[in-house]
C-alpha cells in the first residue's frame, strides 16, 4: 500500500495536466495569421489566403478563422480552412481582415486582426461606363443532348459622362471559370462601343453561378476607369423554350387525341357503335308477363263496354237533335 499510493498520486497529476490541455484555457495567448494576402484569380473574384502565426502555442484546440470583408461590401464569416474565395466587384477596391478564434461553450476568444487590400484600378472619375444592363436569351439546342439550352447574351450601357470623345469600350463575362470576350459591337454616332451581343455564351440556363460583367476602356486623352458588375440569372430577361423533341412529343399527343376524336363521331353518325357492341337484352320476368297480360285483358273489356254504351244511346241523340230543329 505505502509504494502504490506514489504510483496513483503520479497517475493522478497526469490525467489532470492531460485535461487542461484538451480543455479550452481562457488564459490561451491567440495570435493572429501572418501572410495574408488578396489575389486576383479572375473577374471580380479574389482569392484570400493566410498562414497560422507559427510562435501560436500549440494544444489540443481546434483553432478557426473569422473573416471579415471591410470594402466594397461589408461581410464575416467563419471557416478552419486558410483560404478563402470572394466573388465582389472590384473597381471600388477590395478589403479584408483575418483573426485567430477559438469558441467553447461560454466564451469566444479572438486575437488581433490581420488586413489587406487591393485598391480601386486606376483610371479619371467620370470616364467608365453608366447604367450596365444584361439580358439572357434561353433558347432550344436542338443539336445537344447534354446541354438542350443555348444562353445569348444582351449587354448595353452608357458612354461616361467625362470620357472623351475617342473613347473605346471593350466589355468581357465571366460564368464559372469561363471568360470571354465580346466579338459583336453596336455603336453610337461617334463610333463608341455601346452594346454587346454574345450569340452562345457558355452560361448554363438554369446555373446558380454569378455572372460577372466587366466594362473597360482605352483613350489617348486620359485613362479609362474600368466597371464591372455582377448580375444574378434569374433576375435578368430568360426565355426558355422546349427543344424540339418535347414539342413533337405535344403535337403528337394532340394528334392521336383529335383523331380519336373524329373516329368516335363517325361512329355515332353511322350507327357503327351500336352494330359493334350491341345492347345486351335482359332476361324474361314470368311475375312481368303475367301482370302485362292481366292488364290488356282488363284494358279490352273496358273498352266494349264503352262501345256498346255509345251504341245504344246514338239514336236517342240524333231524335233530341231533330226535335230541337
Amino acid at each position: 500500500m505505502i509504494i502504490m499510493a506514489p504510483v496513483l498520486l503520479i497517475l493522478l497529476g497526469a490525467t489532470e495536466i492531460l485535461q487542461a490541455d484538451l480543455l479550452p484555457d481562457d488564459k490561451i495567448s491567440l495570435l493572429p495569421p501572418v501572410n495574408f494576402t488578396i489575389k486576383v484569380t479572375g473577374l471580380a473574384q479574389v482569392l484570400l489566403r493566410w498562414e497560422p502565426n507559427p510562435d501560436q502555442e500549440q494544444r489540443n484546440v481546434n483553432l478557426e478563422y473569422q473573416v471579415k470583408i471591410n470594402a466594397p461590401k461589408e461581410d464575416d464569416y467563419e471557416t478552419r480552412i486558410t483560404e478563402s474565395k470572394c466573388v465582389t466587384i472590384l473597381h471600388k477596391g477590395f478589403s479584408a481582415s483575418v483573426r485567430t478564434i477559438l469558441q467553447n461553450d461560454h466564451s469566444l476568444l479572438a486575437s488581433s486582426w490581420a488586413s489587406a487590400e487591393l485598391h480601386a484600378p486606376p483610371g479619371s472619375p467620370g470616364t467608365s461606363v453608366v447604367n450596365l444592363t444584361c439580358t439572357t436569351n434561353t433558347t432550344a439546342d436542338n443539336y445537344s443532348h447534354l446541354r438542350p439550352y443555348q444562353v445569348s447574351l444582351h449587354c448595353t450601357w452608357l458612354v461616361g459622362t467625362d470620357a472623351p470623345e475617342d473613347t473605346q469600350y471593350f466589355l468581357y463575362y465571366r460564368y464559372g471559370s469561363w471568360t470571354e470576350e465580346c466579338q459583336e459591337y453596336s455603336k453610337d454616332s461617334m463610333g463608341r462601343n455601346i452594346a454587346c451581343w454574345f450569340p452562345r455564351t457558355f452560361i448554363h440556363s438554369r446555373g446558380r453561378d454569378w455572372l460577372a460583367v466587366l466594362v473597360n476602356g482605352s483613350s489617348k486623352h486620359s485613362a479609362i476607369k474600368p466597371f464591372d458588375q455582377l448580375f444574378a440569372l434569374h433576375a435578368i430577361g430568360k426565355d426558355e423554350h422546349k427543344p424540339l423533341r418535347q414539342w413533337f412529343l405535344i403535337v403528337l399527343m394532340a394528334t392521336i387525341c383529335f383523331i380519336l376524336l373524329i373516329l368516335l363521331l363517325i361512329c355515332r353518325i353511322c350507327h357503327l357503335w351500336i352494330k359493334l357492341f350491341p345492347p345486351i337484352p335482359a332476361p324474361k320476368s314470368n311475375i312481368k308477363d303475367l301482370f302485362v297480360t292481366a292488364n290488356y285483358e282488363k284494358a279490352g273489356s273496358v273498352e266494349t263496354e264503352i262501345e256498346v254504351i255509345s251504341y245504344i244511346e246514338k239514336p236517342g241523340v240524333e231524335t233530341l237533335e231533330d226535335s230541337v230543329f
